[in-house]
């Protein structure tokens, strides 16, 4: 057949591309477009971006924390003048909105928690948000029945809650001695704890001499039977809780022999063996 040669008219194939052309091809047209997009958002970016304001200082009270030692937290924190957290929670004309069993004292009531502090915080302002708080955790309709059916006001179940709060190590151990505690009072027992008295004396320390249990105050727990007057500290709900909802037990005795390690009986010769191991571990770390 003679040679014809190609018509300027037919259809012309396209060249084809292997699989890497046809990679590298789309490659560059999404790096062209990526460029093209990025250039005008650059253009519409701020240059000077406004910092972002710092954040408000924060107050940590800790659960059991007592009255004293929030206002010097407080003192320390505003940059106040010594005692100015105490006078301005205990000044006649204070209104922090206590209930009126409290008789006007913060103590119980200044409820654990994170604080913000923004600018303007006053002590008294600070002390007011720290009862309302309390106020609406333990000022509940259903706190109030469970208080009645463990035959106590709100304001009595704190008191136990801050001694559970204090004597305690764990939130299990919180509801054994919040049971102890029931336990004493329901047979006319003096509750004989340690915590009452170091609330007494200011301090806190595990070592309670016989000159210690015969000092004349309300809070001297083993000389007078009954609830101390007020909370020793500013419990945290977990005390509270474990204050309205004791577990069962006939336990009324409870010593921490070691860290971790607290024994409750209700078979007092038992008791007198778990003291003294306490004390003699005791000894063992002072001669140590």
């Amino acid at each position: 057949m003679p040679y014809r040669p190609p018509s300027p008219y037919a259809p012309r194939r396209r060249p084809r591309l292997t699989r890497r052309g046809r990679f590298a091809v789309l490659a560059g047209a999404l790096l062209a477009l990526a460029v093209a997009t990025a250039v005008p958002l650059l253009l519409l970016l701020p240059r000077d971006r406004p910092a972002a304001p710092p954040a408000p200082p924060t107050l940590l009270v800790p659960e059991g924390w007592r009255s004293t030692q929030v206002y010097e937290a407080v003192d320390r924190v505003l940059a106040l003048p010594d005692g100015t957290t105490r006078r301005a929670a205990t000044a006649p004309a204070a209104a922090l909105g206590l209930p009126a069993e409290a008789g006007g004292n913060p103590e119980g009531y200044l409820f654990p928690a994170t604080y913000p502090l923004p600018d303007g915080t006053t002590a008294e302002g600070l002390l007011r948000y720290m009862v309302g708080v309390a106020g609406r955790r333990f000022g509940t309709p259903a706190t109030a029945e469970a208080a009645r059916a463990q035959g106590l006001t709100v304001h009595q179940a704190l008191i136990v809650a801050s001694i559970a709060q204090a004597e305690a190590d764990t939130p299990d151990d919180m509801g054994k001695v919040a049971r102890v505690v029931h336990n004493r009072l329901a047979r006319d027992m003096p509750l004989q704890m340690d915590s009452t008295l170091n609330y007494a004396l200011g301090r806190s320390t595990v070592d309670t001499t016989l000159d210690d249990t015969r000092i004349g105050s309300p809070y001297n727990t083993y000389a007078r039977k009954g609830l101390p007057p007020t909370p020793i500290g500013n419990p945290g709900e977990q005390a509270m809780t474990a204050a309205l909802h004791p577990p069962s037990g006939d336990w009324l005795y409870f010593v921490t022999v070691a860290p971790g390690d607290t024994r409750f009986t209700a078979d007092y010769a038992e008791h007198q063996a778990n003291v003294a191991e306490f004390n003699e571990r005791r000894r063992q770390q002072r001669e140590g």
